[in-house]
């Protein structure tokens, strides 16, 4: 049976390229989570004002892929020493976070974040929380690497961070 995390690790179209290449992932879907606006648009979002981050839902085969293997895998496709951005895009809509739907998956949340901070000698500033609201981003946000790989931002860097993970470029 799929299980589900929702992970914010910056722009969602970088996030998504990453984990729809992961063997075990099944579904991946870009989106909104933890705000305060019921259905927000990425314009309101963007404004800050909304409280949401951006954020991958990611349906995944536990026998295939472990949680604490996806995990780890997330806090090495991004940098969680990095309070509310990611490289050039900076707000809160681009903080790091994992929200979870159950105490199994806080335990491993947690778990790997100390993980992480050991790695980054204790700066890492991701976010554990209960996932409260998730909203799907507008359908042009979906799959966008994929379908926009020419684009200048997805080419200056999503193929480097797909390089230094071993993942492929073709979706």
């Amino acid at each position: 049976m799929p299980s589900t995390i929702t992970l914010a690790g910056g722009c969602f179209w970088c996030t998504e390229s990453v984990f729809i290449r992961v063997p075990g992932v099944l579904k991946s879907l870009s989106g909104y989570a933890n705000g305060t606006k019921d259905h927000p648009s990425y314009e309101q979002v963007c404004t800050g004002k909304t409280g949401h981050a951006e954020v991958v839902k990611i349906d995944f085969d536990p026998e295939v892929l472990a949680l604490p293997t996806l995990l780890d895998l997330f806090f090495q496709a991004h940098d969680p020493t990095q309070l509310n951005a990611q490289g050039n895009d900076i707000g809160t809509q681009y903080r790091s976070g994992i929200y979870y739907l159950d105490e199994a998956q806080k335990a491993d949340a947690e778990a790997a974040k100390l993980r992480a901070q050991k790695k980054y000698g204790g700066r890492v500033v991701t976010e554990v929380l209960p996932l409260s609201t998730f909203w799907p981003a507008e359908g042009y946000h979906q799959d966008y690497f994929n379908k926009n790989p020419n684009q200048a931002y997805c080419r200056a860097v999503i193929p480097p961070k797909l390089k230094k993970l071993g993942l492929s470029f073709i979706g």
